[in-house]
């Protein structure tokens, strides 16, 4: 393959974020697309898209990786979770589907390639035992979290304030306004995160989107 072909890819340089409350489950992501170099660094923003996308009616998962796998690895899986509940008339378990998603990783990014599937997901839900947040890694390594999780380009900005001011016991409407200002200060300082913002909850019962927003005032704007 020609290796300026090899080397660049559309991506999605990043930043998706997982939060545990003690009311539910605040998922969040930024939603800009970039075309660089697999090594590191931006040739140019390729726009919008969002990177929080429904699986069922009853979990979602965040996006960060190469754009094309990580469309076609939620597709085949919403096709395999409506095949198995119409074989058996029962809806997949939030573990069992983090499971299928992490052998699907596995397996994906072990196949021969010139242009490896990377893909990073985080996905949250909710089942008849309980609410989930799992993070399943380009390498298909998968984490079950009960604190919170964070991935793509922007986890330089926004560990600092997950690391700060995560409680175990926060409120839904403070992981909301926690979220928001880890994609702020990402979008202020790093060039592959921006162009708008998805912010989700998760409850038992409910899956909301409660922020729809296509661009972010960065800091010094926003003063």
């Amino acid at each position: 393959m020609n290796e300026d072909i090899s080397k660049h890819v559309l991506k999605t340089g990043t930043l998706t974020i997982g939060i545990v409350c003690k009311d539910g489950i605040v998922v969040a992501a930024d939603r800009r697309q970039s075309y660089g170099a697999q090594g590191g660094g931006v040739s140019y923003l390729a726009g919008a898209a969002k990177k929080v996308l429904e699986l069922t009616d009853r979990m979602i998962a965040t996006t960060a990786g190469t754009a094309s796998d990580t469309r076609k690895v939620l597709d085949i899986l919403r096709a395999e979770f409506k095949l198995k509940e119409l074989r058996t008339r029962e809806k997949i378990s939030i573990p069992e589907a983090a499971n299928f998603l992490s052998n699907m990783v596995y397996g994906n990014i072990r196949q021969p390639s010139m242009i490896p599937s990377i893909t990073h997901f985080i996905l949250s839900g909710y089942d008849d035992k309980g609410l989930y947040l799992y993070d399943i890694s380009p390498d298909g390594y998968i984490q079950e979290s009960d604190t919170y999780v964070a991935t793509g380009s922007g986890i330089a900005q926004a560990h600092p304030i997950l690391d700060m001011d995560y409680r175990k016991n926060m409120s839904t409407d403070e992981a909301i306004a926690m979220v928001t200002k880890c994609i702020r200060a990402a979008t202020a300082r790093e060039p592959s995160v921006g162009a708008g913002m998805d912010i989700y909850v998760v409850k038992k019962g409910e899956i909301k989107q409660v922020a729809d927003k296509e661009a972010i005032v960065s800091f010094e704007n926003s003063k």
